[in-house]
């Protein structure tokens, strides 16, 4: 597979062609990252590729992401805390630097991490992690990414 997609993330959502795309929310797309350093990290893409910033959402539709965003955050969280014991918390942030389509960012936060890491903000990690062979999105990550899906799936039948 071509990595295409990576151009248009949210056009290839879209289209069906986002090889990341877990789900498809109300708002957005839930995905799961390209780089898993912290396993279980996820994105939350908005639909539309020309909105920049959460302010550029109608208030419906912004309560909505903002929703998507709990619920890929609760997500992510209930299926960390089943696979890794070491588990500690979710961190969500909206960032917007780097990629100007409004996005939200799902941190699973680990015991085991670096104590000089572990208690703050994931971007002080090196960021040879974003391009580092070891941690790129694989098939060894299809059971996190299936318990995301069914987390997801899940929390839909009971908040809707």
């Amino acid at each position: 597979m071509t990595d295409h997609w990576r151009k248009d993330r949210i056009g290839s959502a879209l289209r069906g062609e986002n090889p990341t795309v877990l789900r498809r929310l109300t708002a957005g797309f839930a995905v799961i990252g390209d780089v898993q350093w912290l396993p279980g990290y996820s994105v939350l893409l908005v639909d539309d590729p020309d909105v920049q910033r959460l302010s550029d959402l109608p208030k419906p539709k912004r309560m909505s992401f903002l929703s998507d965003m709990d619920r890929l955050g609760e997500a992510v969280e209930r299926s960390c805390r089943r696979l890794d014991p070491a588990f500690r918390r979710v961190n969500l942030e909206i960032l917007g630097n780097t990629d100007s389509f409004l996005h939200a960012h799902v941190w699973p936060r680990f015991d085991w991490e670096p104590s000089e890491l572990v208690g703050k903000p994931v971007w002080l990690y090196p960021s040879d992690r974003w391009s580092d062979e070891r941690f790129v999105l694989g098939p060894q990550h299809d059971e996190l990414r299936q318990a995301i899906a069914v987390e997801l799936d899940g929390l839909s039948l009971t908040t809707e």
